[in-house]
Parts: structure tokens; sequence; C-alpha cells
């Protein structure tokens, strides 16, 4: 029997598997360009197959991307969400994942711990895609990588720039670095580094990683700089936090201090006036808008690979 190919960590890709992900969606995304959004690729890999997607926590991109992802590979897509669901009155993960597995061929979830998605994988006969976690955001990278890439950097020796809070997409760009082995910049306030652990896996594969209180020496000669909103979605809107990452906001003067041909990312949604300045949201050098449409490419590839097309 086959091992499961579960997608909860970009790990659990590898390097070579990542790398094809992004060749495979730098293609399909070229070769359907001025296509309808809703037909399906030429090919059709997954037709007649059906990705669950449960939603614990509320999402535009992540629920419309993979929806559209499923849609161009030509399966499709169901919505569950705790509050019509039997989860949401205490079934537990690992009957909904035995269920789930007799009637669909994929499980997306987004949820919060990720113990759940763990438990999830555990019993399902099917793959688990991880659509986002406390602990990490592995399609939200995929499609990052693949936006620096079409942006003409090679991720080989990249200086990224990490400004704010030190969470879960930043655990998996760590996660990335180790992988692709490119450098991480992080300026972070005082108690909201990103785990230890994620920080020393980069180290032990080779990737120089500084943690930074200042700003500027984090962005400087930058490559690329990310953000993400200080204030995640579940927490509470914390004054003290807020006052803590001010320093970090992305700003003109910040982005001055990176290469001139240096690229803005942020996952969205954004706080306009919190952790970026509407100057550079809208700027030319702020590519957020690419990086949001490339979920569904990125997401085509993960599935493909997960469902063992790839």
């Amino acid at each position: 029997m086959n091992r499961l190919r579960h997608f909860l960590d970009l790990s659990d890709a590898g390097r070579d598997v990542l790398t094809a992900m992004l060749a495979d969606a730098h293609a399909r995304k070229a070769a359907r360009r001025d296509w309808p959004k809703g037909r399906p690729d030429a090919d059709a890999p997954l037709a007649g197959h059906v990705l669950a997607m449960i939603f614990e926590k509320n999402s535009t991109r992540t629920r419309v991307s993979f929806d559209m992802a499923m849609r161009q590979l030509g399966g499709s897509a169901l919505i569950l969400d705790s509050g019509s669901t039997q989860l949401g009155r205490g079934e537990s993960l690992a009957d909904t994942a035995r269920v789930l597995s007799r009637m669909v061929d994929a499980i997306m979830i987004r949820t919060d711990d990720h113990a759940k998605i763990e438990e999830l994988a555990k019993h399902a006969t099917v793959p688990v895609i991880n659509g986002l976690t406390d602990r990490s955001h592995p399609c939200q990278i995929v499609a990052d990588l693949l936006t620096i890439e079409e942006q003409g950097k090679s991720l080989a020796g990249l200086e990224l720039a990490w400004l704010g809070d030190g969470n879960n997409v930043l655990h998996s760009i760590l996660e990335a670095a180790a992988l692709l082995g490119f450098n991480v910049r992080v300026g972070v306030p005082q108690g909201y580094e990103p785990e230890s652990a994620f920080v020393e896996m980069a180290r032990e594969a080779g990737s120089t990683i500084t943690l930074t209180r200042d700003a500027a020496q984090a962005a400087a000669g930058a490559d690329v700089i990310v953000t993400d909103t200080w204030v995640s979605m579940g927490q509470d809107h914390a004054h003290n936090k807020l006052a803590a990452m001010a320093p970090f906001q992305v700003d003109s003067r910040l982005m001055a201090q990176a290469k001139p041909d240096a690229c803005f990312l942020h996952c969205l949604p954004a706080h306009i006036g919190e952790e970026v300045t509407e100057e550079v949201f809208e700027s030319d050098r702020s590519v957020v808008f690419d990086e949001a449409e490339n979920r569904i490419h990125a997401q085509k590839s993960v599935l493909l690979w997960s469902l063992g097309r790839l």
C-alpha cells in the first residue's frame, strides 16, 4: 500500500517535490493565460475527484483558491464548516476523517490548533492538506515562492526580510529556507519571536537566519520584504502587541533599505496603517495581488502531488 501524501507542512513534500510543484505551477499558469477562469486545464488531471474543505476559521483566499484549483484541475469541491456539520456538535475529528475518507478523495482543513490537523491525518485514508493552522501555513508559502520566482529572483541564496510577528507564516518561510537554501532576516520585537524549532531547522540546513530588534537592519539589502497582520485571527486586538510592533511597520523608508528591485509581499488581509503603509501597499513594488492569485496555481500543484499526479 502506498504511503498517503499528506501536506501538513512543507517538509512533508521535501525539496525536490517543492521544486517540482513550483515548475508545474508556472507551466499550468502559463498554459491557461487569457482563458476563462472556470475552464478546466487541457488535461483535466483530477476529473471526477472531489475535495472536502473544512473551515473552522474565516476565509476568502483559501476558500476561493482551493475551489478554483479543483475546478481548473477538472474536479470539484465541497465546503464544510463546524457550524453546519457534526463537528460543531462534538463529533470527533477521528470519526470525521473516517467518514469523509469514504466519500471524497482529499480533505483540506483551515483551523487553529495544529494538533487537530495531525489528528485528522492520523485517521484519514485520503490525503489531508493544511489550509492554515496556528503553527504553519505551507500552501501560502508555495504561492509566495511562485510569486518571487515570477519577479525574476532565484530562490537559492535569496535574502528575505520578515517584519513583525513571529507567526505561522514565518514558520513556513523558515521551513522553505531550510529546503531551498535562502536566508531570512527577522525583524521582531522581544517576546514575539518565531518558534525556535523552525529557526534551528533552517540554520542546521545551512541558511543564515538573523533575528534582530532593528527593522532597518532586517530590511538592509533584502530581495524581498514580507509582513503579515500583527494581530492574527482569533486573537484579541491587544494594544500592547500593537505598540510593540509599531517600529516594524513597512513604510517607504524601510523599503528604501532593501535592494532597488525588492518586492513587497503580504498574505492578506492587510491592515493599512498598521503593519504596512498605503504608500507601500499600493506601490509598484507591491505584488500582493499576484501573490493572492497564485494561491490557485500553487494549490493545484499541491493537490496533484497529494493525489499522486505529480
